[in-house]
C-alpha cells in the first residue's frame, strides 16, 4: 500500500497538467452536447426521460463547463466537481439505459465512453490532486 501511495506523490507535474487538460476536452465536450441538446430539443430532448433526468442533464451544460474551467486553471475543485459530474452521469444514465429503456451496456456505445471517462477521472483524481490548488 506504501508503494501505491509513495508513486502517487510522484506523479510527474508534466502528467497532471496533461491529465487536466484531457479532462477538461472531455468535459467540454460534454457540455457542447448538452448545449446543442438544449438548442435543438429545449428543455425535455428525450420523449422517454422523467423531468429530474432532464433536469440533470440540461445542468451538465453548465457544470461541465464550470468543471473544465477549474481544471484548466489548476484547482481541486474542478477534479472534484468532475469527480461528482462523473459519478452522478454515470450513475444516471446506467439508470436511464437499464432502468427505463431496458438496453444493456454493450447495447450503449455511448454509456461505454461515460463508463471509461468517469473510471478516468476517478482514477486519476488521486494522482492529481497534490498539483492542483486550492
Amino acid at each position: 500500500m506504501h508503494a501505491v501511495i509513495g508513486w502517487m506523490h510522484r506523479t510527474p507535474r508534466t502528467v497532471a497538467i496533461l491529465a487536466c487538460v484531457i479532462a477538461s476536452v472531455l468535459l467540454f465536450v460534454g457540455a457542447v452536447a448538452h448545449i446543442t441538446d438544449l438548442l435543438h430539443r429545449g428543455l425535455h430532448p428525450y420523449d422517454w426521460a422523467p423531468d429530474w433526468l432532464h433536469l440533470y442533464w440540461s445542468s451538465l451544460a453548465v457544470l461541465d463547463l464550470l468543471a473544465a474551467a477549474l481544471l484548466l486553471n489548476g484547482k481541486r475543485h474542478g477534479v472534484d466537481l468532475a469527480c461528482a459530474i462523473m459519478t452522478t452521469d454515470a450513475a444516471a444514465n446506467w439508470y436511464a439505459v437499464y432502468g427505463i429503456q431496458h438496453s444493456d451496456f454493450l447495447a450503449q456505445p455511448s454509456l461505454q465512453r461515460l463508463t471509461a471517462f468517469a473510471l478516468l477521472v476517478l482514477g486519476a483524481t488521486p494522482f492529481l490532486r497534490k498539483h492542483l490548488t486550492n
